[in-house]
């Protein structure tokens, strides 16, 4: 059982970390009342982002390329973000239909881009992260060599903005406002505060937040970005969001439940007595457990009651 422990958690983890970053995303978005199910087409374009600077810089700026990757893909999704929140807020569209068109549209353009800046080839390898020993806590029996050795320092900085994020939503003026964009923005808007301005800003640190999990995703699991590489974690990340029923805290745990799925799948050849089994079953696992969990455990769970919902300053 150790030998299986100690290969299957680290791993985990390193897909527990973006994931985890990109569901958060999807919290800022939701919570402001702007349904974002774009958190794929999003993590992609901050991968590819992140691919892009790495190919053109790494000769130039050596080990120092992988943090301009992450902060362009932060950037890159950011920026894509503006055109779900132009069509769902200034526009009033469907917030639905508008997300669908930015997972359309980002796989459509990363890959005719990746081919142009790239000599026709769609498949960008990047060198990525290194893992590294934290000081101190990787010598604790047990929980050190699964948790704190030969990991990667972004999952502890994607702790970092998680626990920021959750005392901005609920001890920060802003976080307050947020939450009244999502819940009444009726009632928000007539103490005065921007509904449209707070939305904005919402979908915009869900893009940010969205970039930096595909920005992290190139880095340390994958270390290449193609056009099949990142398919179907926006929509775990999406599952995670509603599993965890809107809360930060809550959202990491479910996290955690979708990225050991994940990693299951992905590992599954490193167990001789399922290593037979046809890859369809792997291949599907997360998302057929995400089905399960989501029908057994999110009876109950109510998102944001505006969310969703265009607002019109104009009525009432």
């Amino acid at each position: 059982m150790w030998p299986i422990l100690i290969t299957v958690v680290p791993l985990a983890v390193a897909y527990i970390a973006p994931l985890l970053i990109i569901a958060l995303g999807g919290l800022f978005s939701e919570r402001s009342g702007v349904v974002n199910i774009g958190l794929e087409g999003l993590l992609g374009v901050g991968a590819f982002a992140g691919a892009i600077v790495t190919l053109k810089l790494q000769d130039s700026l050596g080990g120092g390329t992988v943090y301009v990757s992450l902060i362009a893909a932060a950037l890159a999704g950011g920026i894509f973000s503006l055109l779900h929140a132009f069509a769902s807020i200034t526009m009033r569209a469907d917030q639905v239909v508008s997300g669908t068109a930015i997972n359309i549209l980002s796989a459509a353009l990363t890959i005719f881009l990746a081919r142009s800046l790239n000599e026709g080839r769609a498949i960008i390898k990047v060198i990525g992260l290194d893992k590294a020993d934290i000081p101190f806590f990787s010598d604790i029996p047990v929980i050190g060599p699964l948790f704190f050795k030969d990991v990667y320092y972004t999952t502890f900085i994607v702790l970092a903005i998680v626990a920021v994020s959750w005392y901005v939503l609920y001890y920060r003026p802003f976080g307050l406002r947020l939450r009244a964009c999502g819940e009444n923005p009726h009632a928000a808007d007539s103490l005065g505060i921007n509904v449209l301005k707070i939305r904005y800003i919402g979908v915009v640190l869900s893009g940010m937040l969205a970039g930096l999990g595909g920005g992290i995703l190139l880095n340390t699991v994958y270390k290449e970005f193609s056009d099949l590489t990142f398919t179907g974690l926006g929509f775990l990340a999406l599952a995670a969001l509603i599993f965890g029923k809107w809360r930060p805290w809550s959202v990491a745990a479910a996290t955690i439940f979708f990225g050991f799925a994940k990693t299951v799948a992905e590992m599954s050849v490193l167990f001789p007595a399922i290593k037979n089994m046809p890859n369809i079953v792997f291949n599907t696992f997360p998302y057929v457990a995400t089905l399960v969990a989501l029908v057994l455990f999110s009876k109950n769970a109510a998102g944001p009651r505006a969310a969703g919902e265009p607002y019109d300053p104009g009525k009432r």
